[in-house]
């Protein structure tokens, strides 16, 4: 039987990757941690869920889509056309989230935000390109392409703190170089040459899609608001070093997030086929299977760092409840894990405009509890409304899929369901032309 052992085989090889990107940024967290005052980790932090909004942008507007409908493409030149048509929309979204981080930074209090700017472009559009790589079954070149990227981003980090110690701008440049010549090894190994256009026969393929993935990009700015509204509003509010101990504690789990990434890598395509061809009890029992073993993980990993955290001495923790925070980011991480499958297999669908509904809902739960709790409690307890707002967002999830799922199967008796909301869609028919 061909699942799940061809899945387990790209997952390792993908997890391989993701696992040396997370271990570096784990490292380096570390390092500043030790290094860098509480001002300065927490504008480190900034810097970096920055670019985790980046990614999310990429993700919703540029690289989901080309995963997708490149695996629906029946020949290869529609696979080639909407390479461009998506290459080019990452490398536009990429320069848009350097500029606004670079403001953003500026504010914050980063001299200039240039440096982190830079770093959170290059970091999105190597982002794209990889799930490109991965949608064209290239997951060796991708792998390799990860190993330089580490290696490069050792190597040039490990040399700025060497000489520049305290430094943050630099880092952030030798971040940016390093993703770069990560995209330069890509490019080079898998010996395809990058096309970008502007010309309007790229720019109708676009249009076209644009209905759907509207909603896409609305789910991508809630889902932000929903998820990266704690750093926000605990920066803006109560100041970058008051984020600092969260961050320090959050970072920790940010391994969970690249394995999550590297899930959504390898069972999107899958999935998206298994639809195509109308097998949705497969695609249903592989996100209930995919979800167990993703919630379960992520518990037990959460249980490991509790033990570690107790160990950790630095002075941007300003003496928190390092216990206490772990507890609540658990609280966090467990729903997401949890509620990852479903929201894939309602983008496989199409159904960008329920995730947007949803993300919508979960962002104005986080705001509200977390702005409240702020104004009541010490920041910790912000945590506490984030783990609602994510809960929130699992159980709609699953509701939601699960409906849309079993509409699927009885069409018949979907003329009873609201129009417009649960009505079957060939999706990413497009793609077939």
């Amino acid at each position: 039987m061909r699942y799940p052992g061809h899945l387990v085989r790209r997952l390792v090889l993908m997890v391989g990757g993701e696992a040396m990107q997370s271990g570096f940024h784990f490292a380096l967290n570390l390092t500043l941690l030790h290094m860098l005052s509480a001002q300065g980790y927490g504008l480190f932090a900034i810097g970096m869920v920055m670019g985790g909004v980046g990614l999310s942008y990429i993700r919703s507007l540029t690289a989901v889509p080309a995963s997708i409908w490149m695996s629906k493409s029946t020949n290869s030149a529609g696979v080639d056309a909407h390479d461009v048509a998506f290459g080019t929309a990452a490398v536009v979204v990429a320069l848009l989230m350097a500029i606004g981080t670079a403001i953003l930074m500026r504010v914050l209090g980063d001299p200039s935000g240039i440096a982190a700017g830079c770093f959170v472009g290059a970091w999105s559009l190597r982002s794209h390109m990889r799930t490109a790589f991965f949608a064209r079954r290239q997951q060796v070149v991708v792998s390799i392409s990860d190993a330089a990227f580490t290696i490069a981003g050792t190597v040039l980090t490990g040399f700025t703190i060497w000489f520049a110690p305290g430094a943050l701008q630099t880092v952030f440049y030798a971040l940016a170089a390093a993703n770069v010549f990560g995209i330069a090894v890509l490019v080079r190994l898998a010996r395809r040459t990058i096309r970008i256009s502007f010309r309007m026969p790229t720019r109708r393929r676009y249009a076209r899609l644009w209905p759907q993935l509207r909603w896409s990009g609305f789910s991508a700015t809630t889902t932000n608001i929903q998820g990266q509204c704690l750093a926000l509003l605990v920066a803006g509010i109560a100041g970058p070093a008051a984020y600092a101990p969260l961050a320090a504690v959050l970072v920790l789990f940010a391994p969970l997030r690249i394995i999550s990434l590297a899930f959504v890598n390898m069972t999107q395509p899958e999935l998206a086929k298994l639809m195509r061809n109308n097998e949705t009890a497969r695609v249903w029992a592989q996100a209930k299977i995919w979800s167990l073993v993703m919630g379960l993980g992520g518990l037990v990993y959460g249980c490991a760092i509790m033990a570690v955290l107790p160990m950790i001495k630095s002075q941007a923790l300003q003496d928190a409840s390092v216990g206490f925070i772990g507890v609540f980011v658990i609280a966090n991480f467990v729903p997401i894990m949890l509620y990852i499958m479903p929201r894939i297999v309602l983008e496989i669908l199409g159904d960008f405009r329920i995730v947007a509904f949803i993300t919508t809902g979960g962002a104005i739960v986080g705001l509200a509890l977390i702005a409240i709790l702020l104004a009541i409690a010490s920041p910790p307890w912000s945590l506490a409304g984030s783990a609602i707002s994510e809960i929130f967002v699992l159980v709609a999830s699953w509701y939601f899929v699960r409906h849309r799922m079993w509409n699927i199967e009885h069409p018949d008796q979907q003329r009873n369901s609201r129009p417009g909301t649960w009505r079957r869609a060939v999706p990413f028919a497009a793609a077939k032309r």
